[in-house]
This record gives C-alpha cells, sequence and structure tokens, in this order.
C-alpha cells in the first residue's frame, strides 16, 4: 500500500507516542521518586534522624546503597546488550518488530507495576523489578529505535528523532507533576511509602495505556519475509553479516566508538543525578524531583534547538559542542556545594540532555547504509550504549565504594567524554561525511 503524506504524519505521531508513554519510566522510575524512595527504605537513621550509615547487607554482602543500585542497573543493561541483538536479528528476518516491542513493553510496564510492592522488608523484590522494568524499556527502544528509517526520509530524521524525544519530555512531565503531588500531599492520609509505590503503579499503567496509540499506528509484519528464522540459524547468521558490513564501514565505526564513550558519560548522569543530590548534597526529596522537573522541561526545548542546530552547522560540529558542554557539567558537579549549584547544573544538563541522545539517533541512522535490516542495525546502535551504560554505571558505583563519595565518579565521566570528543574530532577531520 502506498504511504500518502497524510499516513506517513499519523505514522510518525504514532510513533513519537511511544516516546510519551515509556518516558515516565525514565523519569520516575530512573530519575526520580524510586532513586528518592529507595535512598530513604536503605538509609539507616540514628536517634536524631541523621542519617549514620547507607550500607546493605544484601546476602552477607556490605555494600553502599548507591553503589548496589547502579550494579543492579548495570546488570539489566548488561542482559539486554546480549539479547538484543540475535533478537533484533530475528525481528529482521521475520519482519515483525512490532511483536517484540509489544513484549518488551509489556514486560517493562508491569514490572514497574510489581513494583507498588516494594518495601524494607522486601528489598530483593523491588531491584528484582527494577532490573526487570530497565530491560523492558531498554528491550522495547532497540525496536522503537528501528522504525525511524522506516517511517521518515533522511532529511527528515533530525526533526522526527527531536519530536520522539520533545514528546517524551512533554508527556513524562505531566505524569510526574501527577505523581510529585502525590508524594507532596498524600491524599486520603496515605503514608509517603504508598504515595511513592502508587506512582510506580501509575507509571506501569501510563506505559501500558499510550504505547496502544504506537502499536495502532506502526506496520506490522513484512510481508515476503520467512517465518523460519530462528535463533540458531537465521538469526545469528543475519547478526554476522550486519557486524561484517560495518566493519567495512570506517566512519560509522568511529561514530560507534565515539558514542560509546560520551553515552557512559550520559546515560550515568541521568541514572546517578538523584541519589548525587541526595547523597552528596543532602537535597530533600521535594528538591529533587523539582529540579528533575526543570531537567525535563528545558530538555524539551533543548531537543529541538539541537535539531535546528544540526540543521544549520552539521551534526557532528554540533555534537562536538555538546560534549565539550558536558565536559564543563562534570567539572561543576564536582564543586558544587549548594542547592542552587545543583540547581544550575540541572539546568545545563537539560539543554544538552535530550539534545545529544536524538542527535546521536538520527546521526547513526544517516550514517546507516540503505537496508532492510534496520532492527539488526539498530541494535548494534542500542548495544553500544547499553554497553556504554553497563561500564559507567559500574565504574560510577564502583568509584564510589573505592572512595566513599560519588564525586570522585563524577571525574571518571568526565574522562569518558574527553575520550568521546577526540573520536569525534577525528570523524569532523577525516571524512567528508562529517558534512551531516
Amino acid at each position: 500500500m502506498e504511504i500518502t503524506a497524510a499516513s506517513q504524519k499519523k505514522m510518525i505521531r504514532g510513533w513519537a507516542m511511544y516516546d510519551w508513554a515509556n518516558s515516565a519510566y525514565n523519569l520516575v522510575i530512573t530519575s526520580t521518586i524510586f532513586p528518592v524512595y529507595y535512598d530513604a527504605l536503605t538509609a539507616v537513621k540514628g536517634a536524631d534522624g541523621a542519617v549514620i550509615s547507607r550500607q546493605v547487607n544484601l546476602w552477607g554482602w556490605h555494600v553502599e546503597s548507591g553503589a548496589l543500585y547502579n550494579y543492579a542497573i548495570s546488570l539489566a543493561y548488561l542482559v539486554i546488550a546480549v539479547l538484543s541483538p540475535i533478537l533484533s536479528s530475528i525481528a529482521d528476518g521475520r519482519g515483525n518488530k512490532k511483536r517484540f516491542l509489544k513484549f518488551f513493553c509489556y514486560t517493562g510496564a508491569l514490572a514497574c507495576c510489581l513494583l507498588y510492592f516494594f518495601t524494607k522488608e522486601r528489598l530483593v523484590l523491588g531491584l528484582g523489578a527494577c532490573i526487570i522494568a530497565a530491560i523492558g524499556y531498554c528491550g522495547s527502544l532497540v525496536f522503537y529505535n528501528a522504525y525511524l528509517p522506516e517511517i521518515a526520509p533522511v532529511e527528515l530524521q533530525d526533526k522526527v528523532s527531536a519530536k520522539g524525544f520533545a514528546y517524551g519530555y512533554i508527556g513524562s512531565v505531566l505524569l510526574q507533576i501527577v505523581c510529585f503531588v502525590l508524594v507532596l500531599v498524600k491524599p486520603f492520609g496515605m503514608s509517603d511509602g504508598l504515595a511513592a509505590r502508587l506512582s510506580f503503579l501509575l507509571v506501569g499503567l501510563w506505559w501500558l495505556g499510550f504505547a496502544q496509540i504506537t502499536f495502532k499506528a506502526l506496520p506490522g509484519k513484512v510481508k515476503g519475509i520467512s517465518k523460519k528464522v530462528t535463533l540458531w540459524n537465521n538469526g545469528l547468521k543475519e547478526l554476522k553479516k550486519v557486524l561484517a558490513e560495518v566493519r567495512t564501514m570506517p566512519v560509522l565505526k568511529r561514530y560507534l566508538t565515539a558514542f560509546f564513550f560520551y553515552s557512559m558519560g550520559v546515560q550515568t548522569v541521568m541514572i546517578a543525578a538523584t541519589l548525587f543530590g541526595s547523597q552528596e548534597l543532602g537535597l530533600s526529596a521535594t528538591q529533587l524531583i523539582s529540579c528533575i522537573l526543570i531537567i525535563q522541561l528545558v530538555a524539551i526545548g533543548g531537543a529541538q534547538l539541537m535539531a535546528w542546530l544540526s540543521g544549520k552547522y552539521g551534526n557532528i560540529k554540533v555534537l562536538l559542542c555538546v560534549v565539550l558542554v558536558w565536559i564543563g557539567i562534570c567539572v561543576l558537579a564536582y564543586f558544587i556545594q549548594t542547592a542552587l549549584g545543583f540547581y544550575i547544573v540541572a539546568t545545563l544538563v537539560g539543554i544538552v540532555m535530550g539534545g545529544i541522545q536524538a542527535l546521536s539517533r538520527s546521526t547513526y541512522s544517516k550514517f546507516m547504509p540503505a537496508t532492510k535490516d534496520t532492527a539488526s542495525y539498530f541494535s548494534l546502535y542500542d548495544v553500544t550504549e547499553k554497553n556504554a551504560i553497563v561500564l559507567g554505571t559500574f565504574s560510577f558505583g564502583f568509584v564510589q565504594q573505592l572512595t566513599g563519595s560519588m564525586r570522585y565518579s563524577v571525574v571518571a565521566l568526565a574522562l569518558f567524554f574527553m575520550i568521546g570528543l577526540s573520536v569525534l574530532w577525528t570523524i569532523r577531520k577525516k571524512s567528508a561525511t562529517a558534512a551531516i
């Protein structure tokens, strides 16, 4: 069936709605209410109410709660990094990306609902559900991102990618405000813990509900594709073929290397920011949630700004500037001592956070060859990002465990950004394709 301008517009809108649906997880679970709730649950307080320890005893293993949280996130991303290349190659072979998108969506959303039962006595359940939710979130993005080159021509991909992130920021902020009111007002006499756990349940329901718009809008199974693709035959062969193709593309390989290193910093900052504010600066839950809301609101404009700048100056030049800003953010984060300093850094993060994510995705899409194996190619992109998160969050937690301070962990992130910057610079200098 021929795709008309009207049907393409509807498809793009439906695609972007998945960002609206699942970004609530990223904001409420990854960045705000869950980390605050987890920190309050695992903190040991003295008679005067002051925190005297954040050591957690997990099956006889004594570990800092912040480090344990980062280790749990690392495990989730490691699982999806192993699974997604194989699953995406099967999805390309069978032409059923939507089925995998649905599976991971439902898995992640239901795990968020399960967090409603997370209490101090159920630490393992809480961490387990957190890991499964992260797997669902990341797994679904492999197949969601793979639709980008199919629904938008190259000249529109920057704008469409930014549109997805903008939808995500708007949708997540709306639900965050509802959850924020729940935690602050605590209607019907509910406790702090119940208000937080109800927020987790709302995230799961929000994710499930709005994802139906995406599932209705996106094309389903591609006709004429073999139904006999399995893990043990065509699935791995497809992956091997894509890897062999990428080895012959020096610019794409170099870009993935740069993306790997700066993503170690970007994604870890997003995951660890709330715990940093709580444990290093002693900020209250209200201050932290307000701050993350500022990040999300600023990020809406940031994603659109980066899309406009990339059209004017080229993707690689803009990425270079954005990574430089991230290095400055890490330097500032190491020295800040006050809530005001945290708000200033948060505003800067908001400006570049959405921009670097949207621009990274569309830049990769532009560097890709013309191919029907979009899920397999985007699985490499997602695996690169997931492995970056595994190493980024693990190193962040490990440095904190060694030094007892997250400030030294931030220094490690600055080094990752510097490496990414240097590789991006070689793309700009040595490749004509860097005009992208």
